[in-house]
């Protein structure tokens, strides 16, 4: 019993003491929680710290700074769309796309990307499409060069500059250029543009700075910089054959082209043209049409809307003209003649096939590709010496340079790869000559009725029967059923009203519609007005 007294004492006494300790335990975590909170609370919790300061701004500046500063007026960013038809048994089709040039080899020639378009069980009806790329202002009277890619088949374009001014402008087409995938197009400016600086691309070297400046997935006013990778690259033979392009490894995307690659010194030397890519974007290989090249296109299409090109109206086979060909034959590299046009400048001036053409001028001729651009860059009627290898004895002809267009006219007519000419009248785009402008939709008065059921009860408004497709109504979202109140805060009660409001339009005028719509109601009351405003800028018709 006595042991038994002995250790309940002892668990009694065991006990007490974890008791005890707990809670001292507790008071002294009351109290350095309490200081904690207290720290937290003051002005002094990391007194040997050094508060951040922000300095005042100074600008650093580089060469690539002064550039991007100079370019920004001049490049532009443009968007262009157009309706596409969905094929009945697969509305799909469209997407995004590669043209044929495009193939295994990760060549991304020519790509189109598009934003929006079909999804899910839609129905078979024509759908708004979208593509956007860049260019830049050539002359301060609105004319601006980019890819024809970017342009063509569309229903509208639209450039937005970067100048100050936040309007968006339609654009026309002035010419174009399928060969060389160049394209003018024309806006009516508010006032004079800032065109860029064109460069002399002859005086490119490799490994020279390269400047892109564009609108990479819509992101406009983008500036990346590189450096000159190759000169004279050839890509590839058919339309392209006249293309011998400055190799980037400045970041170019979809979006890019059509914008300028330039020099250090902002002077434009090319034109942002393709990538080679396996992924769809930027793999540090991009091609820009050279400037000289580009200048010369331009030139033709402001004057005549078309670019004229020589030829001395011969054809070759590729495949035949390989150097052990040559070698083996005992000539000299050229072009083995394998047709001569009937009646062509070659044929008169008598030129055999299997004739071998060496030279021209006196300069080496490489291969058919480089006889077929020096041809088409010598102007028409120019008389140039060629020198022939003929079963080998060396022979010099004289040879007067025709209008390719006219020495091929059966082989080239039907060709698109070789399509070069003006939109024609009725093209989109194209402005016409009018004394009313026309917003592209029809109106009628509103009914008693319709006015109660409104809250109009005495006051105007028009109705929107129908809005035609790819109108200037379409363009700034106007529908069918809306009710137009005023426009240009000019009420508005019939039709005479706004055609007298049009007659003192012209394109590039501002235009704001007061409209309302009706939003669904609540199940068993009447739908919902809401009165807000639909504006826009004019574009040529």
């Amino acid at each position: 019993m006595r042991w038994f007294k002995i250790m309940r004492q002892q668990k009694l006494l065991s006990l007490s003491l974890l008791l005890v300790t707990l809670s001292v335990g507790i008071v002294i975590g009351t109290l350095i929680n309490t200081g904690v909170r207290a720290n937290r609370g003051g002005q002094n919790i990391a007194p040997d710290a050094s508060p951040l300061v922000v300095p005042n701004p100074v600008q650093l500046g580089n060469e690539f700074t002064k550039l991007a500063k100079k370019l920004e007026p001049s490049v532009v960013y443009i968007t262009a769309d157009f309706t596409q038809k969905v094929a009945a048994e697969n509305p799909h089709k469209r997407g995004d796309q590669q043209t044929p040039d495009s193939g295994d080899d990760g060549m991304d020639l020519f790509r189109h990307f598009f934003r929006g378009g079909p999804t899910g069980d839609l129905p078979q009806r024509p759908f708004r499409q979208e593509q956007s790329g860049t260019g830049f202002v050539v002359d301060k009277n609105g004319y601006i060069i980019t890819n024809n890619h970017v342009i063509a088949k569309v229903d509208h374009i639209k450039v937005k500059l970067h100048n100050g001014d936040t309007g968006e402008y339609r654009a026309r087409v002035v010419g174009f250029d399928s060969e060389t995938d160049l394209a003018v197009i024309k806006i009516d400016p508010r006032g004079p543009l800032v065109p860029v600086t064109i460069g002399n691309s002859d005086a490119v070297q490799v490994g020279d700075w390269a400047v892109a400046i564009g609108s990479p997935f819509g992101l406009d006013a983008s500036v990346t910089a590189g450096i000159v990778s190759a000169l004279g690259r050839d890509i590839g033979g058919g339309a392209m054959q006249l293309q011998r392009f400055i190799q980037t490894d400045a970041a170019i995307n979809p979006g890019n082209s059509g914008g300028p690659l330039l020099n250090i010194r902002g002077e434009v030397i090319g034109v942002n043209t393709m990538i080679a890519t396996q992924s769809g974007g930027y793999q540090g290989i991009g091609f820009a049409l050279p400037i000289n090249m580009v200048a010369r296109v331009y030139n033709d299409v402001i004057r005549t809307g078309r670019v004229t090109r020589g030829s001395i109206g011969v054809q070759w086979q590729k495949a035949d003209n390989k150097p052990e060909l040559f070698r083996a034959l005992g000539s000299k590299p050229g072009v083995l003649v394998n047709v001569v046009k009937k009646d062509g400048p070659a044929d008169k001036a008598g030129i055999k096939v299997e004739d071998i053409i060496t030279a021209m001028n006196g300069t080496p001729v490489k291969d058919g590709d480089d006889l077929v651009a020096r041809v088409a860059d010598t102007p028409i009627g120019t008389s140039v010496s060629l020198t022939v290898d003929r079963d080998g004895k060396t022979m010099d002809f004289k040879v007067t340079i025709m209008d390719r267009a006219e020495v091929w006219a059966e082989v080239l007519k039907d060709d698109p790869r070789f399509e070069n000419s003006r939109p024609d009248p009725d093209e989109p785009g194209k402005p016409e000559t009018t004394q009313q402008y026309k917003f592209g939709m029809k109106l009628h008065a509103l009914t008693d009725a319709e006015r109660t059921a409104m809250g109009l009860e005495g006051k105007g408004g028009l109705v929107i029967r129908s809005v035609d497709p790819g109108s200037f109504a379409e363009d700034i979202g106007l529908f069918e059923k809306d009710v137009i109140l005023a426009i240009n805060r000019k009420p508005v009660s019939t039709v005479e009203d706004v055609i007298k409001i049009q007659s003192s339009l012209k394109a590039g005028d501002a235009v704001a519609f007061h409209v309302m719509r009706a939003t669904p109601g609540v199940r068993g009351h009447a739908p919902q007005w809401t009165s807000f405003f639909v504006p826009g800028t004019l574009p040529p018709q």
